[in-house]
């Protein structure tokens, strides 16, 4: 057993930034699936969304963002995250990420949904940057444990442990070099696991996004909701070789048109505000115009706004696409939908605390009412900063009590498995179903047949967890048909059309918004 004071699961923005903060203050042991760099905050191309500008104001954000998640949102909680923005923001300076300037200061652009420029952003790689400027310091500071390449398998709960009080105490975490399970103890506990974009057979997520913290949370008891919200991207690149390549919103946010294959633009059909309408206008409307024309993809076209323009606002999208023969100074860039961000997650408050004490959440594992039934672009690395920080100033208002002696891992009743060709099949049905019945438009039939089809799999996999030694694979495909399962049980719950859930049996809006939120009856 190794005991530390504050275990983060996920080395994100979320969890790196949360690790740096408490590192000041306690020891912490941070958590990685594979290299602190390999995570979704990594991937993010547009920016970060912050009231940055004299002519935009709080409650014009607070706006645009009630608007895009059609509103469902919380709206403490997305005053609370709007008004730390420049906060969040300046942090972010202050460690040394070099966001892109212009002749008049820090360089903002404007991204679909938002009625003024308030994205900061450095090229069309923030994420990227953000990521390497934190990792840096993360991997020099020695109050800081970084155990790369593990796993977290399940949290530890007093419940679990038969215990009166519950209380997170740790989790049982795979080192995935050696298959050693290893024990970690500590007072505090934050989930910054991602999303679940890998529940989707197409998707801009990496590899990591398998709803991991999402699925133990719900096993430890701790409710989650609006699930059935599922962001899918309008414009991933469609090429065979790039499957999970995004082109960013800021492509249209600065002036792309989006194009059928004859060069006729369609976006005024469906909504007034064409290319800047939010995400899940665009992607139904993309989704509809390929289903209509039997088409493979539309055209997300840039090149009338000229070679040097193109090349210093988006210069690793034009070397990117160049890599694959479509130079985007000349040539339209072939686009679809794909699974991009959960809305819905672990119910938590302002604090970033749970429903189980010591246990905290940031970032797209958790639902803390900022996005409602859509995010807005760009929330998402803000939403990131601000819960990490809250989580941390709740973690140090109070030292948790001490932690018992935790039991190790008990390996002693199963075997290597003998067919581990059985994760990978049931990982590609999970994936591809999901795909057709659980996609941009659902209907109620579509709902029941992902339903069976998880029970079935969920009895499979739930029988093979418990015969064999787990694995990194194994414990994936074990979480993300939970995460499967939750978005399913949300969508049926959902008797409406509203934001990211478009219903054919139910097309019209509720009159009064409502959350989705599902309770264990018993922690398991």
């Amino acid at each position: 057993m190794q005991t530390f004071d504050a275990l983060i699961i996920g080395s994100g923005l979320a969890g790196q930034s949360a690790a740096l903060r408490l590192a000041e203050h306690c020891r912490v042991a941070l958590v990685s699936k594979r290299r602190l760099e390999d995570s979704a905050s990594g991937w993010a191309q547009g920016g970060i969304a912050a009231v940055l500008d004299s002519r935009d104001s709080i409650e014009a954000h607070i706006e645009d963002t009630l608007i895009a998640g059609a509103w469902l949102n919380d709206r403490s909680a997305t005053r609370f995250v709007v008004e730390n923005g420049r906060r969040a923001i300046e942090w972010l300076i202050d460690q040394g990420v070099p966001f892109t300037q212009d002749e008049s200061g820090y360089h903002l652009t404007r991204e679909g949904g938002h009625s003024a420029r308030r994205v900061i952003h450095v090229a069309d790689a923030t994420g990227l940057a953000v990521q390497d400027t934190l990792t840096r310091k993360v991997r020099q500071h020695p109050n800081i444990t970084i155990l790369e390449d593990h796993i977290a398998i399940d949290l530890i709960t007093s419940e679990k442990l038969g215990l009166p009080e519950q209380r997170c105490l740790g989790a049982y975490v795979l080192d995935t070099r050696n298959g050693e399970v290893l024990t970690l103890g500590a007072g505090n506990t934050l989930i910054a696991t991602g999303g679940a974009g890998k529940v989707y057979l197409y998707t801009t997520n990496p590899d990591t996004s398998t709803g991991d913290g999402i699925a133990m949370a719900w096993r430890a008891g701790c409710r989650v909701a609006n699930m059935e919200f599922i962001q899918f991207h309008p414009t991933c690149l469609y090429h065979p070789q790039a499957k999970s390549f995004l082109i960013s919103e800021a492509v249209r946010g600065e002036g792309g048109l989006l194009r059928l294959p004859d060069g006729t633009r369609f976006m005024l059909d469906h909504d007034e505000r064409a290319e800047l309408a939010p995400r899940d206008i665009v992607a139904r409307a993309i989704d509809f115009e390929m289903k209509k024309r039997g088409l493979d993809c539309v055209y997300l076209d840039i090149s009338h706004k000229g070679d040097d323009f193109i090349r210093a606002h988006f210069p690793n999208i034009h070397a990117r696409c160049l890599e694959l023969g479509i130079d985007i100074t000349r040539d339209p860039i072939p686009v679809v939908p794909a699974a991009h961000y959960t809305c819905g997650g672990i119910v938590s408050d302002l604090r970033g605390r749970t429903d189980v004490p010591g246990l905290y959440v940031a970032g797209e594992a958790s639902c803390t009412g900022l996005h409602g039934a859509n995010r807005l672009a760009s929330n998402s690395l803000l939403e990131c900063l601000v819960f990490s920080e809250a989580a941390v100033s709740d973690m140090l208002a109070a030292p948790p009590a001490p932690l018992p002696t935790l039991p190790s891992w008990d390996d002693s009743r199963v075997t290597d498995a003998d067919e581990e060709v059985v994760i990978s099949h049931n990982w590609d049905e999970l994936r591809r179903f999901m795909w057709d019945y659980v996609g941009i438009v659902r209907t109620n039939k579509r709902l029941k047949r992902a339903k069976h089809r998880i029970g079935l799999l969920k009895r499979e996999i739930d029988e093979f967890y418990a015969n064999f030694r787990v694995s990194h694979d194994l414990i994936e495909l074990r979480n993300l048909v939970v995460t499967a399962e939750l978005i399913v049980r949300c969508a049926m719950q959902r008797r409406e059309s509203r934001g990211l859930h478009c219903s054919r049996d139910y097309p019209e809006l509720a009159a009064k918004p409502r959350n989705t939120v599902l309770k264990r009856r018993r922690p398991g």
